[in-house]
């Protein structure tokens, strides 16, 4: 799906003066604008990912296939229980889905992770539906990249654009707030960007914070043991918040605070917009993929949204006893995972970030039979590997520039499960995790 030949001249280019201004560029502005995680530059490598406009309108297309299943299936779940009941929610899940947010969709904003692999199509592994994180990220960078000499030569050849996100998050958050609130013409939107504590030193949530503020919605950074709720009011210290940015897990949330946390009571009181809304927890758990990969649920999708997660979604299932399919022959579960190691990862359902996963290729027979037993005692879903394909990044080491081999996480995001719009790239390899994206028209 890459575009070699655009690379192959980018990397021509990018030696001497061209490399020393490009590196001066990225370090400058990476401190200019705060683009860090912890003491770690998000960005290290000196190339953005370089996509085809025709690969770009594919990837789109395909993946609005497959947030149009998942909207459906999402919809049939919340009326259907024994459905439901396939994603393992807890107790305290299942309530927190029954608060009605006021607006559309569950997931005003959403990201779809998808893989590259070494055939030349892409992977959708799993989807964010809670607010996914580094957004902003992807526009500052390009503002970067744009900036660079090398950037201006190379557009001598190939015409280049960039798809801002930064307004798209403002719409949603203006847009779900006015549904959500019939005073909302009459009322100046209040924002909360709520998450824990420890991770508040997030450069991200400053970006956002500018952002709203500078056009002009008063806004706080907050982690939700400071949010309380009085007077018909959300509030964090003396500032009444009118809607919420909710950046934390929604199971962590309950898993910490239960369903009495001040967040959760101003919700179900529609006293306060929450973005996304804990409805979107339906949506969030690994078993989502599981449901639309299996034939069983055809019938709920059109045969483009069959066409399009049978090409995109690699084989995944529920992890229990029984039996189920793999490419049209029934099969044993449990004894399929336990003999087909080299081929399967186990992932937890209800957790992100890759925590949990057991990749079998990666680890011996013991240690897979280890995990497998685990993941039995738990809520898993199985997943096929994905052959990844690898490219060659110039990346800053130590005020040196070396080429490495990194796989590349090209995951379009989704707004307002209508459609699909931009993507965030995440690298694999150590140093920074992202680099922007532009498409060559």
């Amino acid at each position: 799906m890459m575009t070699s030949h655009a690379i192959k001249s980018y990397h021509t280019l990018l030696t001497n003066s061209l490399a020393e201004d490009a590196a001066e560029k990225l370090i400058e502005g990476t401190k200019r604008h705060r683009l860090q995680f912890g003491k770690q530059p998000v960005c290290s490598v000196l190339r953005p990912v370089l996509i085809s406009a025709e690969q770009y309108d594919y990837i789109k297309r395909e993946s609005t296939f497959v947030l149009s299943a998942i909207r459906k299936l999402g919809k049939a779940m919340m009326s259907d229980a024994k459905l439901r009941s396939m994603l393992d929610l807890s107790p305290k899940e299942e309530q927190i889905i029954t608060i009605d947010p006021g607006y559309g969709a569950p997931d005003p904003n959403g990201r779809l992770d998808a893989l590259f692999d070494t055939r030349g199509d892409f992977n959708l592994v799993q989807f964010h539906a809670e607010c996914p994180a580094g957004l902003p990220y992807g526009d500052l960078l390009c503002e970067i990249f744009v900036k660079m000499k090398i950037l201006r030569e190379f557009s001598r050849k190939f015409h280049i654009r960039g798809i801002e996100i930064r307004p798209r998050i403002l719409e949603i958050l203006t847009r779900s707030y006015r549904q959500s609130n019939p005073l909302a013409l009459r009322e100046q939107m209040r924002i909360a960007i709520v998450d824990w504590k420890e991770k508040l030193a997030n450069s991200e949530y400053e970006i956002w914070r500018e952002y709203f503020e500078s056009h002009g919605y008063p806004t706080i950074i907050a982690d939700p043991d400071e949010l309380e709720y009085r007077g018909g009011w959300l509030r964090a210290g003396d500032f009444e918040i009118s809607i919420v940015y909710k950046r934390m897990v929604t199971g962590e949330l309950l898993a910490r605070c239960g369903l009495n946390h001040p967040l959760v009571r101003a919700a179900s009181e529609r006293t306060v917009c929450v973005v996304n809304s804990f409805r979107s927890q339906l949506l969030a758990k690994k078993a989502l993929f599981a449901l639309l990969d299996d034939p069983a649920y055809d019938d709920l999708f059109s045969v483009d949204e069959v066409g399009a997660i049978c090409r995109h979604i690699p084989w995944t299932r529920l992890l229990r006893e029984g039996f189920t399919s793999y490419r049209g022959r029934r099969i044993d579960l449990l004894d399929f995972v336990s003999t087909h190691q080299n081929i399967l990862a186990l992932k937890p359902n209800g957790d992100y970030g890759g925590h949990g996963v057991t990749r079998g290729w990666d680890c011996n027979a013991e240690e897979w039979q280890t995990a497998l037993k685990k993941a039995l005692s738990d809520s898993y879903v199985v997943q096929e590997r994905i052959e990844v394909l690898q490219q060659s990044f110039p990346t800053l080491q130590n005020g040196e520039i070396k080429y490495e081999d990194r796989s590349v996480d090209f995951d379009p995001y989704t707004w307002y499960g209508e459609g699909v719009e931009g993507a965030g790239i995440r690298l694999s390899g150590s140093g920074g995790w992202t680099t922007p994206m532009l498409i060559i028209e």
